[in-house]
């Protein structure tokens, strides 16, 4: 018996001591070069047993409506106490307030307050937001770096929060329960036409994903097989206006023909069967590209 206790007790020895929570980052900085590697080595000396993971470091420069969205994606999908570091900051070095937000779902966001925590604040809610008192919570000798936060205190903050080197109170002051939004259209249905927006394309496919969702586009009362008009505007130009049919998937319409679909997050999407709706008809996505549909 002692045996195989001792045995049982060599064998959790040498299993990875993890953290309370894993540290997952996002960026918009690449990985041509070191910064993510900056990134990962202020964690790392923080606590060599953190579990580091990446969202992506391929969200385009500055676009911190597309962070908002990659974050809001994935963030779900992890456990209670994960925390992401999530850096798109055209503004660093600036008055951005640097915070750590706390959703009702226990997952930790650090972050400038500039918009990224758009859709986080929306779909997993607030339960608290403390700002990073840099005077405690920034690396060491770094005082007089002013266009490397991500790595002097975003990075340094959120590996101590993950590891239980501080807790969440000792990130910094309260700060009232509100991030900085940016505003796009709500789904909503007017006079027998649905509003919504174009958040992100399928960016493998060019497929036109919306945020149309499944009950809100229901309210319209279109079965498969019907045809719908959709126009798509970027701000006040419209750039796209065409009937298409509404099917449950690709194969319904013949190879090169467009369709409209319910992707799957259950919101309203365009494509084209073995094509490339965006690239076709030069649409983009953002926080000014608006769609309508109506039967």
């Amino acid at each position: 018996m002692r045996q195989v206790l001792w045995s049982l007790a060599a064998i959790l020895a040498l299993q990875p001591a993890f953290a309370d929570g894993p540290l997952v980052f996002q960026s918009d900085f690449g990985t041509r070069d070191a910064a993510v590697a900056a990134m990962k080595g202020v964690a790392v000396s923080q606590s060599p047993e953190l579990a580091i993971f990446d969202l992506t470091h391929e969200i385009p420069p500055y676009n911190i409506w597309e962070g908002s969205l990659r974050l809001v994606q994935a963030a779900e999908y992890w456990p209670q106490g994960t925390v992401f570091v999530s850096v798109i900051d055209p503004g660093v070095g600036t008055d951005r307030k640097s915070i750590v937000m706390r959703s009702r779902s226990g997952h930790y966001f650090v972050t400038p307050d500039n918009g990224t925590l758009t859709f986080i604040a929306e779909q997993l809610g607030i339960e608290e937001v403390r700002e990073i008192d840099e005077a405690v919570n920034r690396r060491a000798n770094s005082e007089e770096s002013y266009t490397f936060h991500g790595r002097d205190v975003y990075a340094y903050t959120g590996a101590r929060l993950a590891a239980g080197i501080i807790t969440f109170a000792e990130v910094g002051e309260k700060l009232p329960m509100h991030v900085v939004s940016i505003p796009y259209q709500r789904p909503v249905v007017e006079n027998g036409t649905v509003k919504g927006n174009v958040p992100i394309l399928d960016i493998q496919y060019g497929n036109v994903w919306t945020n149309i969702d499944r009950q809100t586009f229901g309210d319209l009362d279109i079965e498969p097989g019907d045809e719908v008009s959709v126009r798509i505007r970027n701000g006040t130009d419209e750039v796209y206006r065409g009937t298409v049919p509404y099917h449950p998937t690709f194969g319904y319409v013949e190879v090169g023909e467009p369709l409209l679909y319910l992707n799957s997050l259950n919101n309203v999407s365009l494509a084209i069967n073995q094509g490339n709706f965006a690239e076709k008809y030069n649409i983009e996505s953002g926080a000014s590209w608006n769609i309508e549909i109506t039967k």
